[in-house]
């Protein structure tokens, strides 16, 4: 038997869930999100392939998340990208398109990195998705990217994950591909299963089946149950084994042969540590889900905000709620939506999607027509391709000619020059041939964090060239990384 299996008790048919419950667990949910956010982010990346220590505190101080908030509101990006998602529901409708959801995203005032950074760059150059997400044309295509912004996506389907799954894949491909939708896919059916099941470990379990059951990401979150079925109360131990087993990126240009990870499995699995080993308990949650390390602060976002929509609103410990009220009717940064005004879009949301999907409005309550999870089609980014080496990097024009025996190539970097509206346009030549022809512009906001990518070429020993077209004397091309790939 997996251990997928082993929690499930079976299923509900038609529940039925009084609106004050609904609004409930929606406020838990946002609040739990923003906590776990805020308690994360001062370790986030500080410890990378390593545990926070114990005798590392992780403070909770009176009006953190207002200091966030005032002081580096980028720390949010969990949730305002997930804002962006929900508004985009809001104001265009449920059925709202893929192309809605990636120029609302695309075009938005805020910076994004990995995955996210790399599918606007394809979206602003009319590459929509699912192509935006697809490993050929993203090399974060594996990324935590929609994992941290999928929450909406779960909160607004209460008991029907299946309809979470739908939305995700419009949104989800924006920007990932493979394991880096299935975290997002998996993150969101787990809220949406949160509203109906207030037992930590069957949410989990029943929220995997949606990831097909021949996906690595699949197997590594039954690997994580398992083995706290065989360790039950040393999370240390299940974390060691998912590192021995999982922890190798080879695709992010940050993590390749790098103590760092970013890929949505590894971080899955950490929230799935965090939910178990918490045992329902609020502060342990995000506390085991935080120690974890690497993106420290979404972890317990994600681990946080499942919790709450479990717990609701109303249980959420004191001690967290007293510093969220401060910001409650506060916009988040780059959006016109606080808190409070997005308990009220969900709940408007949530109710459009009960009833769309065979449920009932009753009034004072709401009948939920419960799904049971189907496993979204199979997808694996990055096939038969392994790391191969790294070579020099340094300004384009010292780049020459190099030489690599393999089947692709990535090459991290960044174009600088004086004026912000500057654009480097690079061709690639492989085999004396030209193979790609990029458009590297100077503005974080439009950029991506690679200058070029290949990763289908035939194995064997190739000649490599990267030509500067439209050099100008005020601007430099550097390469920071270069990476060969060969067949496995």
């Amino acid at each position: 038997m997996g251990a997928s299996l082993l929690c499930l008790n079976g299923w509900a048919t038609d529940v039925t869930v009084s609106k004050d419950r609904m609004m409930d667990k929606i406020k838990g949910a946002w609040a739990g999100q923003t906590i776990g956010c805020t308690y994360g982010g001062p370790t986030e990346f500080r410890y990378r392939a390593e545990m926070i220590p114990d005798d590392v505190a992780i403070e909770w101080n009176e009006g953190q998340i207002k200091w966030y908030f005032d002081n580096q509101p980028g720390l949010y990006d969990d949730v305002y990208m997930d804002l962006t998602f929900l508004n985009t529901l809001y104001e265009k409708g449920i059925n709202a398109s893929a192309k809605s959801f990636a120029d609302e995203y695309a075009h938005a005032e805020y910076p994004l990195w990995h995955a996210n950074q790399a599918g606007r760059y394809n979206v602003l150059r009319g590459i929509y998705p699912p192509q935006s997400g697809h490993w050929k044309n993203n090399p974060h295509a594996d990324c935590i990217d929609y994992q941290i912004e999928a929450d909406y996506a779960g909160i607004i389907t209460p008991g029907m994950p299946n309809s979470a799954s739908k939305i995700s894949d419009k949104v989800g491909h924006i920007m990932n591909y493979g394991d880096g939708w299935y975290g997002g896919v998996f993150v969101g059916a787990m809220y949406s299963l949160a509203y109906l099941y207030d037992d930590v470990e069957t949410v989990v379990c029943k929220a995997l089946l949606t990831i097909p059951a021949k996906s690595k990401f699949r197997k590594a979150i039954e690997d994580v149950i398992q083995w706290h079925h065989e360790y039950p109360s040393d999370w240390k131990k299940n974390w060691q084994l998912v590192q021995e087993k999982y922890d190798h990126d080879f695709a992010c240009s940050y993590g390749v042969n790098e103590p760092y990870n970013i890929d949505a499995l590894i971080n899955s699995a950490y929230i799935v540590i965090g939910l178990l080993y918490g045992e329902g308990d609020f502060d342990k949650t995000l506390e085991i889900s935080t120690r974890c390390g690497q993106d420290s602060d979404c972890n317990p976002a994600s681990a946080g905000g499942v919790l709450g929509t479990i717990l609701g609103y109303d249980k959420i410990p004191q001690k967290w709620l007293a510093n969220l009220h401060e910001v409650e009717n506060l916009n988040f940064a780059y959006t016109q939506i606080s808190l409070n005004r997005a308990y009220e879009y969900s709940m408007q949301l949530a109710a459009r999607f009960i009833t769309k999907n065979g449920g009932k409005d009753n009034g004072a309550s709401f009948t939920i027509r419960e799904q049971k999870p189907k496993a979204v089609r199979f997808e694996e980014s990055f096939p038969h391709i392994q790391f191969k080496e790294s070579l020099p990097g340094g300004p384009i024009q010292s780049f020459g000619t190099k030489h690599f025996v393999g089947n692709g190539y990535m090459v991290n970097g960044e174009v600088r020059c004086g004026d912000p509206k500057y654009v480097a346009d690079l061709e690639i030549y492989i085999d004396g041939k030209l193979k790609d022809t990029m458009h590297c512009p100077v503005s974080y906001h439009d950029r991506t964090q690679e200058l070029c990518w290949h990763y289908t070429l035939k194995q064997g020993p190739h000649e490599w060239t990267i030509k500067w077209v439209n050099p100008r004397e005020d601007a430099e091309v550097i390469c920071w990384k270069v990476i060969t790939y060969s067949r496995k």
